[in-house]
This record gives C-alpha cells, structure tokens and sequence, in this order.
C-alpha cells in the first residue's frame, strides 16, 4: 500500500534519505536491451549529470548515488532552512539553472536579467520556488523528467520512462545513512557489473577514487578529508570519518561476499580484518553486514535502530515499523550472551 509522501519526508523539515527510482517495467531503458540488442549506457552519463547540476541548485548534499540500467539510487540530505539564507536574486538564478523556460531562447545576458528580474518582481512567486528548493519531491520530479524527455525522443516514442512513484527510506541515524551509502556504492558489485571499485561506474564511490587520484598526481592532500558530500550543499562529517576510512569500510564490505555468489569484491589487500572505521557503526561486523545487505530486503519506509524506529513509527502513529523485530532480536541476544 502507498504512503504519503509527506508523512516519510516532511515537506519543511531536514533529513537524510534513501531514493530509487526505476524505469518503468524494470526494462534495461539505460542498459542493453538484450531483446533489441541496443545499448543505452549514454543515458546513465544523462543522470548522474543531472544530479550534479540540480545539486548546486537545490538545498540537498549529496552523499551518494550509482546510476544502473533500469533503476538509480541516491542518499542525500534535504535541508529546507537553507533556501532561507538564499537573496531573491539566488533563489530565481538557481531556479532558472533547473527550469530555465524561456532562457532556452534566450541569447544576451541582458534577456538572462530580464528572466531574474521577472522572478524577483513577483513575491509570491519567489516564496513558492524557495519551498521547492528546498523539496524533496521537487529534486526528484527535476531529476527524472528531462531524462524521460530526452529517452523518449531518442526512442520516438511517447509514455512513461520512470515508475509513478519513486522509493524513500528515511535514514534516522548518521549510521543508517552510512549503511545506506556503502549499499548503493555496492551496487554494481552485487549485479556484477564490475568487481573493483574504482571500475563501478556512475557510482558515488568511483568518483571519490578518482578525486584521490588526481589529488596525488597533482600532491594535494586529499587522502584525509572529512567523509563529505560528493556534491551540493556542505556539511558536517559523518560521525567525524575521514574519506579514506569510508572507502576502505566499503572495500571489506564487498569483500565479504559468499564466493559462490555474484557480486564480490577483489581483495585490495591481504588483510582480512575488519577496517577500524566498522567500530563507529556498528558493535560487531555481522550487525554492519546484516544492515548493508537489508537495506531495502529487512527495512521499509526508514532505516535505523530498533528506538530509531519505534519513535519513527510514533510520528507516523502506527504501533510497528518493519525492521524493529530483527533490531530488538539482535539486542536481545547481545544481552544474552554479554
């Protein structure tokens, strides 16, 4: 049964959330088609450009997201108050970056500061693209329909490109956001499209690599940098972990695989002991693995402790939330065996 949008991502409040949005019959519209034979990878470059522009825009950061062929995911942190600290002038450029209208046509900068201006002079207008910005909804609405646009007139064709709807976990500890993340920069390991990181491609965590890479080639010190957004808004990091650290909790992570399942990483190294960035998020390793892999399996519409939980099923004034059995079991044991 569906929910309402709001009552997961309330529209004025701050939170972190995990997104997927799937094409429409979970065909291979940004993949190869294996009926037709026609290969689509350009369209995944379509989209993580597409995230990267609406994130200088809207109020989100941006903490991770991997591009596959028929769905995408993105963790992120919506912070309404931001837009508040915005100048009318910021606001209507940065709407105009996402929906230009008529600066489509638009050919000198003084028709540019005509199309601000218009924007400035109408007050109304302005307080309601300064909501959106700062919308969750609104992000993911400008996200998908220009990509829908440009594959449907590739294809000539009409209809949907996405499903009606796209998922939203809430993500109610800085945990849960790091739990969600190493599962999205997975991605692409687990559907075996690549076994290395830095080869997963439109993927949150290859373009991490690849910022460390130029960093040594150009000797800047980028190695130990707060974990951060990859793009948007700035902010604090989470739980104080470095990039290198986060990084290297992925790598075990893939790493931990059955080696007869698709989806393992190749070993960096000969360590096999946890990283000791595992010990920030979780007690022990299987409760990390356990909350990576059930991401969106063991949890529904938000992911975090078993008290994270219940006062999230509070808000929503329901009695249960799915993912609370298993953290209270878990808990339980633990007290047992202590």
């Amino acid at each position: 049964m569906t929910y309402p949008r709001q009552l997961i991502a309330p529209p004025n409040e701050p939170g972190y959330f995990h997104v997927v949005t799937r094409c429409v019959r979970r065909a291979y519209l940004c993949g190869t088609d294996k009926f037709s034979g026609r290969n689509f990878d350009h369209r995944r470059q379509w989209i993580e450009d597409r995230i990267f522009l609406l994130a200088e825009a809207f109020a989100v950061s941006v903490f991770s997201f991997a591009v596959m062929s028929n769905h995408t995911h993105v963790v992120l942190h919506v912070d309404p108050n931001a837009t508040l600290d915005w100048t009318d002038e910021q606001v209507a450029r940065r709407w105009l970056a996402v929906f230009p209208g008529r600066l489509n046509n638009a050919s000198t900068p003084e028709q540019e500061e005509q199309a601000v201006l218009s924007l400035i002079s109408v007050p109304e207008r302005l307080e309601e693209l300064r909501k959106r910005l700062g919308s969750l909804s609104w992000f993911m609405r400008a996200l998908n329909e220009p990509i829908a646009r440009m594959a449907n007139k590739e294809d000539g064709c009409s209809g949907r490109f996405w499903e009606g709807r796209f998922k939203c976990q809430a993500l109610l500890e800085d945990q849960a956001v790091l739990s969600a993340m190493a599962y999205v920069d997975l991605n692409p390991v687990r559907a075996g499209m690549a076994d290395t990181l830095i080869d997963s491609k439109h993927t949150s965590v290859q373009s991490r690599l690849q910022e460390q890479q130029k960093s040594r080639k150009s000797k800047k010190r980028l190695l130990d940098r707060p974990l951060k957004p990859v793009a948007g808004l700035d902010s604090d990091a989470l739980l104080n972990m470095t990039e290198s650290s986060y990084i290297e909790l992925v790598q075990w992570t893939g790493e931990q695989a059955r080696p007869d399942k698709r989806g393992k990483l190749k070993p960096a190294n000969q360590i096999t002991t946890p990283p000791s960035a595992l010990w920030a998020v979780a007690k022990h390793p299987k409760q990390w693995l356990r909350q990576v892999q059930g991401t969106e399996s063991a949890y529904y519409r938000a992911i975090g402790s078993a008290e994270a939980l219940m006062l999230k099923a509070k808000e929503l004034k329901q009695h249960w939330m799915k993912g609370v059995c298993g953290e209270r079991a878990r808990q339980l044991l633990a007290q047992q065996q202590a």
